[in-house]
């Protein structure tokens, strides 16, 4: 018998609750034909659907009196994690609508996976001014959604681990973090342009034409994500974060995300 591939997700405090997960779990349901296991690492599995493993958050290890715990994403590479060492992992953030097949991220031959940070966004020719700078941000891949070995690649979470203080003074955020780890280790490898779309960017029209037309979804799509603003909660309310960006009908992508 084939063994299951693992969908894994991760809620921790108050900014997404059960539903959330639970649309999640749909949303895969309905877009993945193939044997899965869908995981939730949470501190509250209250109300999470019963077909959902709600299992504990994995500890991030971070030394003792140092409480910062907004990089928790990267205990998914700790190399025990769940007992799931040696399986292959798609990892999905809780913001996002699935909206076609699943199976080509996991059919995609290769050892890791990631989106390209750049290809959710507009070019910004101001950031050329540090060309240095401007090479690593091209090079960032945003963590809603990669794929990856469990327990291959455990050197991300060491060396934040060897020097948290300096990990978080050198980096932003910890997806910059993970993808200069990814990098030095020749593992950055990034998702075919177009499979992950940003709703804002690739759906609505831009500027003032989103007032003449209602958004649509790129051919090819296969997940819409809500990179910069407005949020998903926000879209879903018919907010689009400035005067000029109109919503309008989201049918297609209200249908996608209730199921």
């Amino acid at each position: 018998m084939t063994e299951p591939i693992l969908i894994l997700t991760m809620k921790w405090g108050t900014i997404y609750g059960a539903e959330d997960v639970n649309r999640l779990y749909r949303q895969v349901r309905r877009h993945l034909d193939r044997p899965h296991r869908f995981i939730c690492f949470t501190d509250d599995a209250a109300g999470i659907d019963p077909g959902v493993e709600a299992l504990p958050l994995p500890e991030l290890g971070l030394p003792k009196g140092h409480g910062d715990t907004r990089w928790r994403k990267l205990a998914l590479f700790r190399p025990d994690l769940g007992g799931f060492a040696g399986m292959t992992a798609l990892f999905l953030d809780l913001d996002l609508v699935v909206v076609d097949d699943l199976a080509p991220f996991f059919d995609l031959p290769g050892d890791f996976f990631i989106i390209r940070d750049d290809d959710l966004f507009r070019p910004k020719p101001l950031r050329k001014i540090n060309a240095e700078r401007d090479r690593f941000l091209h090079s960032v891949g945003n963590s809603s959604v990669f794929r990856y070995e469990v327990g291959a690649h455990s050197y991300i979470l060491d060396a934040y681990l060897a020097d948290p203080e300096a990990a978080t003074s050198n980096y932003e955020i910890s997806q910059q973090f993970q993808s200069a780890q990814l990098a030095a280790h020749g593992n950055l490898h990034y998702w075919p342009k177009g499979w992950c779309v940003s709703f804002k960017n690739d759906c609505v029209p831009r500027h003032v034409l989103s007032f003449f037309g209602d958004p649509v979804l790129p051919a090819g799509a296969k997940i819409v994500l809500f990179a910069g603003a407005p949020k998903m909660e926000d879209v879903f309310a018919g907010r689009g974060a400035t005067w000029y960006r109109r919503i309008g009908n989201i049918d297609w992508l209200r249908k996608a995300w209730q199921g």
